[in-house]
């Protein structure tokens, strides 16, 4: 039997965007580093409790940390009315349709929001739990939130969003009596897939199980940061707040348009 010979060629587009973005990511995440300034991509389906937990976390931590969001979503700037209420400098990232934030999106995100005098910044990525796992955005910590109505099978479903994280919190755990939501469960298949990663069940409602999260995320930043906790204050009452301008963060790279919208008010 004659065999006929392919005259095209096969070409793996998505590995070379990954790997382009991964590129990207680095020089974020390096830059990021030597201004001292952590970021923490926070991830979760829509009404998992993102905008909430956000909210508490700037509460508890604003007198201690100097705290910048990014908001991304596909259209609306509800969130970040939300979150600038709390006291945090935030910035409106619209996305164009895309289903996740990727390094470049992240850049210019940072660019537009401005880093200096900045400790600490929240993404608070697309809600999704497939395609914002798949991107580096440059980050410090990836966070994911699960919420209990969600349902304790989500890691068999949505295993690569659980295996990249650093940290799974369960949110909503005061409705938990209302649900057939098994957390023994639900951690034991979580760290059959990624044994590294911390889980905390919280109620950013009640505020119940905050404490624990909080103590881990101060952890992070302070491991980052290079110091202990308690040499925060002192640290930075000393510091030279010298960040670069906003328009000057990361290189130039051409890929897909943002539309970076901050509300004049807020």
């Amino acid at each position: 039997m004659e065999m006929i010979s392919r005259a095209f060629e096969i070409l793996e587009t998505k590995e070379g965007v990954i790997a382009d973005n991964n590129a990207v990511a680095a020089r974020v995440r390096e830059e990021l580093k030597q201004r001292g300034v952590f970021l923490v991509n926070l991830m979760a389906s829509p009404g998992a409790g993102k905008t909430s937990l956000l909210v508490k976390t700037i509460e508890a931590l604003r007198n201690d940390y100097r705290i910048g969001v990014m908001e991304a979503d596909v259209d609306s700037d509800v969130d970040a009315r939300t979150v600038s209420e709390a006291g945090a400098r935030v910035i409106q990232l619209h996305t164009g349709g895309s289903c996740h934030m990727d390094a470049d999106m992240t850049r210019r995100g940072l660019s537009g929001l401005g880093i200096e005098d900045l400790d600490l910044i929240f993404l608070e990525n697309v809600g999704n739990l497939v395609c914002p796992a798949e991107f580096d955005v440059g980050a410090g910590a990836r966070v994911m939130i699960l919420s209990v109505p969600e349902g304790d099978d989500k890691p068999l479903k949505y295993p690569l969003m659980f295996s990249v994280s650093d940290c799974l919190l369960i949110n909503k755990t005061d409705v938990s009596p209302v649900f057939d939501f098994d957390f023994a469960r639900c951690r034991k298949r979580v760290l059959d897939l990624n044994p590294q990663i911390a889980v905390y069940p919280l109620s950013a409602k009640t505020g119940e199980g905050m404490g624990a999260w909080l103590d881990w995320l101060i952890g992070q930043v302070e491991a980052f940061r290079g110091r202990s906790r308690g040499n925060a204050a002192s640290a930075r009452a000393g510091e030279d707040n010298t960040f670069a301008k906003a328009a000057s963060f990361g290189e130039e790279t051409e890929q897909r348009p943002i539309r970076e919208d901050a509300d004049e008010n807020h």
